[in-house]
């Protein structure tokens, strides 16, 4: 097996750019989920079911 110099060594343990990665795939992940709720809230059924909700949550009860 090769021994690696200390620029090898550095090279396999550097992390740097690893929480930017990280953030993209969170990001895309959001993104992602952001565009199914569109699609979700475009049906007609699904604004239907939320207007009542919102009507029962906003009545007054008398």
């Amino acid at each position: 097996m090769k021994k690696l110099g200390v620029a090898g060594r550095k090279l396999l343990t550097d992390e740097s750019g690893a929480a930017t990665a990280e953030y993209a795939i969170a990001t895309m992940a959001a993104v992602g989920f952001a565009g199914l709720l569109v699609v979700i809230m475009r049906s007609d059924e699904v604004r239907g079911m939320l207007t009542d909700i919102i009507r029962t949550a906003l009545s007054i009860p008398g």
